[in-house]
């Protein structure tokens, strides 16, 4: 591994850890920056390259259990054998039982895993194209502007995510599904959902990260399993510096969106989808 090589993975990770959990699609970001100008399958082979994005990815998942760390502690009862000093302060208006429980984050994840293992072949095969990842950033982005004219217009129900119900729960799941389609984004699409359900962008939100930990967990886990040979003593710092990249500036990137969402809601996201699909279309096709 060169110096330049190790450059493109701390990219790479920088690339995943920005836009893995913002609505903007982690999926077009890598069109661009990867496959389109850094190439690591050029100099990693197509399927060592596959499994580094499987990696970083990691790095992502685990900025997200780092900021959400007492909340997994709470969900999983583990709150328990600390005295539940990880408990966050119950909202008065939080329904019966007055915390998010873990039954509600396993309602909302079946629809999309449900439906990502029927499908999980066709969108491999047939999906996984630019033209489809511009579809979905067009489209994901028109459903994040209806969702935040919508929000203007009906009360909210849900001010954090320990008011969410089952129902708006599974049906957020039902919104998961839409990010089968590369280019949608996980985010977008679940973070709309809530907020068409009366839920506040925050809450929509918090409830997108914590969903999407078991989700790219097992994907990740799986896509490991089957490619672990791919991992090699000579690709290893390559990975490492992509994991850790990724990591740092999820964390970063996190943090900050969370602080951010509930005063920009999601049209300027939107509108640099709308922007970043242009590019693609008239720079890379």
């Amino acid at each position: 591994m060169d110096f330049w090589e190790m450059i493109k993975a701390i990219i790479l990770g920088l690339v995943e850890g920005l836009t893995e959990f913002a609505p903007v699609s982690s999926t077009g970001h890598m069109i661009i920056v990867d496959d389109m100008w850094l190439k690591s399958e050029e100099f990693l082979g197509k399927y060592t390259a596959n499994t580094f994005k499987v990696v970083i990815q990691l790095g992502s998942i685990l900025a997200v259990i780092v900021v959400f760390r007492n909340r997994f502690i709470e969900l999983l009862g583990l709150n328990r054998l600390r005295g539940n000093k990880s408990a966050a302060p119950v909202s008065p208006s939080a329904p019966q039982g007055g915390r998010l429980k873990l039954m509600q984050v396993i309602v909302g994840l079946i629809p999309a895993g449900v439906l990502g293992l029927v499908l999980e072949d066709y969108i491999d095969e047939y999906l996984f194209s630019t033209a489809t990842v511009l579809i979905g950033l067009v489209i994901g982005a028109v459903l994040m502007i209806i969702a935040d004219y919508y929000s203007k217009r009906m009360p909210v129900k849900a001010e954090t995510v320990d008011q969410i119900t089952y129902r708006q729960a599974f049906t957020i799941g039902l919104m998961q599904c839409l990010s089968l389609w590369p280019g949608f984004s996980r985010s977008g699409s679940t973070i709309s959902g809530g907020v068409l359900l009366g839920l506040s962008h925050r809450a929509a939100a918090d409830f997108t990260f914590i969903m999407a930990v078991p989700v790219m967990l097992g994907a990740s886990a799986l896509s490991l399993y089957k490619n672990w040979q791919y991992i090699t003593a000579d690709s290893l710092p390559f990975f490492i510096a992509g994991f850790i990249a990724a990591f740092v500036f999820a964390l970063l990137s996190i943090r900050f969106f969370l602080k951010l969402i509930n005063r920009i809601k999601l049209v300027p996201f939107a509108i640099y989808r709308i922007v970043l699909a242009i590019i693609i279309y008239f720079v890379f096709i």
